[in-house]
């Protein structure tokens, strides 16, 4: 088949789960023998895709930005909008926080889910046309359903089969006004009609949207992510120093400041003067005040020599960072759809500890490889790191049950070949 991801970006400047999600699909299905072509919207997916690829980022994120908020730029020469979406201009929108931070943005919100009928219709049109004319897929798969504004006008202009992932879309709208919340999942709900199927990674997020969204049963289908475990070097938790580690953005939405207090509160009790605090992720210029603030607590408490940052967190950098950890905690205030990151560290054999809240429990429970823990606590999050460091044994079989439930629960391999029946399905 030559299938066709819509996929928006983030610019690397931050561990996105959504970015990693759609390229190791993008290479899990290559490798099954079907041409996938990514089309990238805002940013580029990785920090380097804009300097490789030679398909243009479409609704790029200043421009799409300056359109929305100020008219005059709707008639601007197509020179500006090169220009805007040029590698420099990329790169330093990747590292504000405008493209990431729901607020403010809800109008944008509202525009793209009305599709044709929105501020972005130029820009819709201009996309579909350039599919349609280098493409010619035969299955469309958008990234989430915030962009289900898209499918309409793809159907009509191109008349292949069109699917849509669900992950995390409640993250991005409900710090929104109360009144752009209604109306935006009122539009999701409109706009989910023009699509064949919605894709959930989690049967807990399948329930959530169903509710959110007003969907029947039959319009999602759980597929859960995957990983292939080949790309990570287990090691035993034994051959590892006992440092906890954090691997996502590191921001106050998915609990670093909760990682860095819960580490002030473990080296406050006794026998654990060894383990030091390993983190990588990245940040948007959005949190550097907050990020600022958690050095400075450490700085206080004579942490800072046993706190590491990890800059880069892709390829080899990622299975660096494992093998400096015993534990893993990424804290999400709110929980997750899913949560990448947990399968990433149990194919390195490192067990996770999670709040239970969202997907997290089932993800463990499917896995065997992690805790979880309540309340969503610093105490308690120190608590469940003291007992696990102090109990190797306990340690080592999380981490060997994690490794081996994710090869077969979480195989990118097997849920590709799931992702394929479906995609065959809806060509019938």
């Amino acid at each position: 088949m030559n299938i066709i991801q819509i996929i928006p970006g983030s610019g690397g400047s931050f561990y996105c789960g959504n970015c990693l999600r759609d390229s190791k699909y993008f290479n899990a299905l290559r490798a099954e023998g079907h041409q996938v072509t990514k089309i990238p919207m805002y940013l580029p997916l990785f920090a380097d895709e804009h300097d490789i690829s030679e398909i243009p980022i479409f609704y790029g994120a200043i421009s799409t930005y300056l359109k929305q908020l100020y008219p005059v730029f709707r008639k601007a020469p197509a020179w500006f909008d090169r220009l805007l979406n040029s590698k420099p201009m990329m790169k330093m929108a990747a590292s504000m926080a405008g493209s990431t931070n729901a607020k403010g943005l809800e109008d944008m919100t509202v525009s793209m889910l009305l599709g044709e009928e929105g501020e972005q219709k130029d820009e819709l049109d201009h996309m579909v046309n350039w599919i349609a004319d280098h493409c010619k897929p035969d299955i469309i798969h958008i990234s989430n359903a915030l962009l289900l504004g898209l499918a309409r006008r793809l159907k009509e202009k191109i008349g292949v089969p069109v699917l849509c992932t669900l992950q995390d879309e409640d993250v991005w709208i409900d710090p929104m006004k109360p009144q752009f919340q209604k109306r935006i999942w009122d539009l999701m709900h409109e706009r989910s009609k023009d699509v064949d199927v919605l894709v959930a990674v989690s049967d807990f997020f399948a329930g959530v949207m169903k509710d959110r969204m007003k969907l029947s049963d039959e319009q999602v289908k759980t597929i859960h992510l995957g990983v292939n475990v080949e790309d990570y070097q287990f090691m035993s938790v034994k051959e590892k120093p006992r440092n906890v580690g954090y691997i996502s953005r590191m921001c106050h939405k998915d609990g670093f400041d909760i990682v860095v207090d819960a580490f002030i509160e473990l080296k406050k009790k006794s026998g654990f003067e060894d383990v030091k605090l390993i983190a990588t992720g990245g940040s948007t210029g959005d949190d550097n005040k907050f990020n600022k603030e958690q050095k400075r607590k450490l700085k206080e408490n004579n942490l800072l020599d046993d706190f590491d940052i990890v800059p880069d967190f892709e390829g080899k950098e990622v299975n660096d960072f494992f093998r400096k950890v015993r534990l893993v905690s990424v804290p999400v205030r709110i929980g997750e759809a899913f949560g990448m990151y947990m399968i990433e560290s149990m194919a390195s054999g490192v067990p996770v500890v999670q709040p239970a809240l969202g997907a997290f429990p089932e993800i463990i429970e499917l896995s065997g490889g992690g805790v979880t823990y309540m309340p969503n606590s610093p105490k308690k999050l120190s608590e469940t790191w003291a007992e696990l460091l102090n109990d190797q044994d306990k340690l080592e079989k999380l981490s060997l049950a994690g490794y081996e439930g994710t090869r077969q629960k979480f195989n990118i391999h097997n849920h590709t070949k799931e992702i394929i029946t479906l995609y065959e399905s809806l060509r019938q």
